[in-house]
C-alpha cells in the first residue's frame, strides 16, 4: 500500500470554493487549464493521493457552471504532431477529449482552430466537427504577437478571429498538448465579450509549479524534470514580492509574458485585475499536502524516473546532450543520483551475473526479479512472479504446459517468428486461459490491481508491446538506454 501524502478530497472542495469566488468578480470568467484534465498522472506520481481525474470531479462540482472550450493549432493538425504518452495525433486527442467530455455530461461550448492559414487538414476536421454538431471557430496569427498591443486590440488584431458564442459562467479552456493557443484564444474571446457588453475574465488553472512551496521544494524540482523539453525553469515571481511582499514561485514563461499579458488584460478589461502572475492562478495544491515527506520522497524518485526516460530519448536520437546537464542539475538540487533507484541497481546486476536482459520490480518494500529464459522474456517472468507473491503463492510454475506449448507454436511456427519466448501479454492471457482450471493463476490474475504503483526496471529497452503492459497496469518503468541487440531497426 502506498502511503499518502496528499488530500485529495480537500482539494476538489478548496479548488471549487477558490474557482467560484473567481468566477464572482465578472459575468463570465475564462479559465485556462495548464496540464492534463485527464490522467495526470504525473500529479499522482509527486502527490501521493492525487488521483489522476481529480481535475474532472472538480469541474463535475461546478457542472451546471461550466463550458468546455477545446483548441488546436493548424499546424499541429497538418503536421500530425503526435502526444508521444498516447502515441496519438493531436487531432485524435482533442477527438478523445471531446468523447470524454460528453461521456461525463460536460457541455462542449466548441472548438477554436488557431494559426488558421487555410491548412487543408484542419478544414476537413472542422467540417468533421460541424458534422457532428459541433460548433468551430478559426483564429489566425498575429504579426508581433503579443507586443502589438493596440494592433491586437483591433478589428484586425483579435477582431478578425471568429467569435465562438458561449453562455455559462465558467469557460474552461483546455487543448491536446502545449503551444496550441489557448491564453491568445482566452484573450480573443474576452475581447469579443467586452466589445458585446459582457464583463469576462481570465485566470488560470495550474497544478505545477506549486507557488507556496518552495523554488527547489522536489515537488517543483519534478515539475521541471517534466518539462525539460519546453526548457521551464522555476523562480521566484518578481511580480508578486514587489507587490505583497511575500514569496511566491512561478515559471520563467508566466514571468516573462506578464507584462505585455497584464497590459491586454487592462485593455480589454478597462482596469488592472492582476498584480503578478501568481494572482491569475487558482492553485489550492499546497494546501492540500498532509505529508510532505512522502510527498518529497516521491517527487525525488519521479525525477531519476525523468532522468532515465531521458537517457532513452537521446538513445533514439530524440534529444540532445545539453537535456542530460540540465536534468543532472536538477538531481544536484534535489539531492539524488540515479543509484538511488534500488530496482535499477538490482536489474544490472542480474544482468551482468545472467549475460542477459533482466527486470527488477519493487513491491511492498521487497524487490522481486525475473531473468530472461526459453519460456520467457524478463519482463514476464518478473511480472509473474511479484503476480504470485501479490497473491501469496508459493515460489512455483503455475502456468500449465498445456497451454504454454501451442502459444509458442504459434509464434514461432504460424507466425513465422524467430523468438518463442513469452512476452508480457502473452503471460497474461495464458494466466486467463488457465484461471478455468486453476485456483493459483486466478489468484494472480487478482492480484494485478495490487502492482499499481509498483517501481519497474529493465536493464535493456524493452519491446512496445512490454512497454504498454505495464503502463496499462499503472507500474513506473524506466529503462537502461540500451538495446538488447546491435541491429540498426529496433521492432516495435
Amino acid at each position: 500500500m502506498i502511503k499518502q501524502g496528499f488530500d485529495n478530497r480537500k482539494y476538489i472542495k478548496l479548488q471549487s470554493q477558490n474557482i467560484r469566488k473567481r468566477v464572482a468578480r465578472f459575468h463570465k470568467l475564462y479559465l485556462e487549464f495548464g496540464g492534463k484534465l485527464f490522467d495526470d498522472n504525473h500529479a499522482s506520481r509527486v502527490l501521493p493521493g492525487f488521483e489522476p481525474d481529480t481535475k474532472i470531479k472538480m469541474l463535475l462540482n461546478l457542472k451546471d457552471k461550466v463550458e468546455m472550450v477545446l483548441v488546436i493549432n493548424a499546424n499541429h493538425i497538418e503536421k500530425n504532431k503526435m502526444r508521444s504518452d498516447l502515441g496519438i495525433t493531436y487531432s485524435q486527442d482533442l477527438l478523445r477529449l471531446i468523447d470524454s467530455f460528453n461521456t461525463v455530461e460536460l457541455k462542449i461550448g466548441g472548438v477554436v482552430i488557431t494559426h488558421f492559414n487555410k491548412q487543408e487538414a484542419a478544414v476537413k476536421l472542422r467540417k468533421q466537427l460541424e458534422k457532428s454538431k459541433i460548433k468551430v471557430a478559426y483564429h489566425y496569427a498575429i504579426d508581433n504577437y503579443p507586443n502589438n498591443v493596440d494592433f491586437i486590440l483591433s478589428e484586425n488584431g483579435f477582431g478578425k478571429n471568429e467569435y465562438l458564442e458561449t453562455n455559462r459562467e465558467i469557460i474552461v479552456v483546455t487543448a491536446p498538448g502545449p503551444g496550441s493557443g489557448k491564453m491568445a484564444t482566452c484573450l480573443s474571446q474576452m475581447y469579443h465579450d467586452n466589445s458585446r457588453g459582457l464583463k469576462a475574465g481570465y485566470a488560470k488553472f495550474e497544478t505545477f509549479p506549486i507557488w507556496n512551496l518552495p523554488l527547489n521544494h522536489p515537488v517543483n524540482l519534478a515539475y521541471e524534470a517534466a518539462t525539460i523539453d519546453l526548457s521551464d525553469v522555476n523562480m521566484i515571481d518578481p511580480f508578486h514580492l514587489e507587490a505583497y511582499n511575500e514569496i511566491a514561485i512561478n515559471y520563467n514563461r508566466d514571468v516573462e509574458v506578464f507584462p505585455i499579458l497584464n497590459d491586454l488584460l487592462k485593455k480589454i478589461m478597462g482596469k488592472q485585475i492582476y498584480k503578478s502572475p501568481t494572482d491569475m492562478g487558482v492553485n489550492m495544491v499546497g494546501y492540500c499536502i498532509s505529508d510532505d515527506e512522502v510527498c518529497q520522497n516521491a517527487s525525488k524518485n519521479e525525477i531519476i524516473r525523468r532522468y532515465y526516460d531521458l537517457l532513452i530519448e537521446l538513445r533514439k536520437d530524440n534529444t540532445t546532450e545539453d537535456s542530460i546537464v540540465k536534468m543532472e542539475m536538477i538531481m544536484n538540487k534535489a539531492g539524488v543520483t540515479k543509484d538511488d533507484r534500488k530496482v535499477a541497481v538490482r536489474a544490472v546486476e542480474l544482468a551482468k551475473k545472467t549475460g542477459e536482459p533482466a527486470v527488477a520490480i519493487e513491491y511492498d518494500g521487497e524487490i522481486i526479479t525475473g531473468k530472461t529464459s526459453k519460456l520467457m522474456g524478463a519482463s514476464a517472468a518478473a511480472l509473474l512472479n511479484v503476480m504470485k507473491k501479490a497473491a501469496n503463492i508459493p515460489d512455483v510454475p503455475i502456468l500449465s504446459e498445456s497451454v504454454l506449448t501451442p502459444i509458442q507454436e504459434l509464434k514461432t511456427k504460424s507466425l513465422k517468428g524467430n523468438n518463442p519466448r513469452l512476452h508480457t501479454d502473452e503471460v497474461l492471457i495464458a494466466l486467463a486461459v488457465d484461471s478455468i482450471t486453476s485456483d493459483q493463476c486466478r489468484q494472480a490474475l487478482d492480484a494485478l490491481e495490487l502492482l499499481k504503483g509498483s517501481e519497474v526496471h529493465s536493464s535493456v529497452i524493452l519491446s512496445e508491446v512490454d512497454v504498454n503492459i505495464f503502463k496499462k497496469l499503472g507500474m513506473n518503468l524506466t529503462m537502461e538506454p540500451i538495446y538488447q541487440t546491435k541491429k540498426l531497426y529496433h521492432a516495435k
